[in-house]
């Protein structure tokens, strides 16, 4: 071969990249139809991107099994370039000391983040499902199910569930009828509606009382995309989990690590006094902060009266965007590497409040103080505050986290103290600097 030939790119190797590149979905549902072994071969030669790319919109079965055909040096950088769910969605088929094997060349952070997510709560339907479940597009027929069941790309199961192209769940139908149809015949025509799901984050106690309520014999696991994840099969689960939640409630009270309704006052004691302790060293902090102008306190008095409303609309701003993040971070709809965006639209939303509030506050504060000065403190302070107030709410659970520790527990002493100096020093500061106006 010429050094010219040799260096011009394969135009059928630079046409498949145009088209994995430029038509994920539809490249997605072409590699579907391959052996993995042949859809392996197309896709491995690309860049991590493309690979990423398409990765994301196969079927987790598919998406699974071309993973394993990748080479090893390419698989860290696809891990990196993959959503977190589509990763978890992948190597959670994968067995402990595979994992770990496949983490260990991904960045530090990354793995800690990937190995955290993988290990659902101790008695959530994440950690009890039954992750090898068979998920298809809805867009198929009857002899594209049964080829990639042939080709192995679907698990062995006596359901399917239908998918749309960004892989939530649409519909569902029995491998058994699958037999008995048309081969060409579009999937969506056997389908039914699913009545009832459950979500990976569900505790034990729902998943029992769904199991015993549903109608149905399955029931699918979604994640907070409302893609599937895993199914419950059989109603043997059911005597199980009841035997498995009684033995908890013989040892519930003093034994949890949680407090309880009834648990006695000693150990609600225990819990809750070292936090209350702390609780009261930052509000030192805060009122340190205030002691700082005491000079300007004393000139406008009206201060005085007006601090609270800004260190209230603080507060409350931070417990919005902290209940919000906790419950992204609890449910999986986000995590570490998404504090930016996180961030980005907590700014947003406090800018946006923040201003909407303060012309509400500054109309009432010239209308009581009939002062431009006082109005004006009033409404810079509260779109600051409220600014701080948000990003806080949405960084600091995500901060305690990155360090190991437990932000649910946390979060709220270290964001009251964050706005409570937010708005003193934002009001206060600012009064400072305006006192001519005052």
């Amino acid at each position: 071969m010429s050094t010219a030939a040799a260096s011009s790119p394969d135009p059928l190797f630079s046409l498949n990249r145009e088209f994995l590149r430029s038509h994920p979905v539809e490249a997605a549902r072409s590699l579907e139809s391959l052996k993995l072994e042949d859809a392996a071969k197309l896709l491995a030669p690309q860049r991590p991107g493309v690979i990423a790319n398409v990765i994301e919109k196969l079927n987790p079965g598919t998406a699974e099994g071309l993973f394993r055909l990748l080479p090893e040096e390419a698989l860290p950088a696809v891990l990196e370039l993959l959503g977190v769910r589509t990763s978890i969605n992948i190597l959670s088929r994968y067995a402990k000391d595979e994992v770990e094997k496949l983490l260990a060349a991904v960045p530090e952070g990354l793995r800690k983040e990937l190995l955290a997510l993988l290990e659902y709560p101790e008695e959530s339907a994440g950690r009890l499902m039954n992750p090898r479940v068979a998920v298809v597009n809805q867009k198929a027929d009857v002899k594209t199910v049964l080829q990639q069941m042939k080709l192995g790309h679907l698990p062995r199961s006596r359901i399917v569930y239908l998918v749309n192209d960004n892989l939530q769940l649409q519909s569902q139908l029995r491998s058994f009828d699958l037999l008995f149809a048309d081969s060409g015949r579009p999937l969506r025509e056997l389908a039914t509606p699913v009545s009832q799901f459950l979500l990976d984050m569900d505790p034990r106690d729902e998943v029992l009382t769904k199991l015993e309520t549903s109608k149905s014999e399955f029931l699918p696991v979604l994640n907070a995309d409302y893609q599937v994840v895993g199914m419950f099969e059989g109603l043997g689960l059911i005597d199980a989990l009841k035997q498995d939640i009684a033995l908890d409630m013989q040892t519930m009270v003093g034994v949890s690590k949680e407090e309880r309704a009834l648990s006695p006052f000693t150990f609600a004691v225990r819990k809750r006094l070292p936090w209350l302790q702390i609780n009261l060293i930052t509000a030192f902090f805060a009122a340190s902060v205030v002691s700082m102008f005491e000079a300007t306190i004393a000139q406008v008095t009206a201060l005085a009266v007006l601090m609270p409303i800004a260190a209230g609309q603080s507060g409350n701003t931070g417990a919005q965007a902290l209940a919000v993040t906790m419950r992204g971070l609890t449910l999986r709809e986000i995590s570490l590497r998404h504090w930016f965006q996180v961030m980005r639209k907590e700014f947003g939303a406090g800018l946006i409040n923040g201003m909407a509030v303060a012309a509400v506050c500054s109309a009432g504060v010239y209308i009581w103080s009939q002062s431009v000065g006082l109005a004006l403190v009033m409404g810079l302070a509260m779109v600051i505050s409220m600014v701080i107030a948000g990003v806080s709410g949405a960084v600091v659970p995500m901060l305690l986290k990155r360090f190991g520790l437990d932000p649910a527990q946390s979060s709220s002493i270290v964001l009251t103290t964050i706005t409570d100096i937010a708005g003193f020093m934002s009001f206060l500061g600012i009064a400072t600097i305006l006192s001519s106006m005052l």
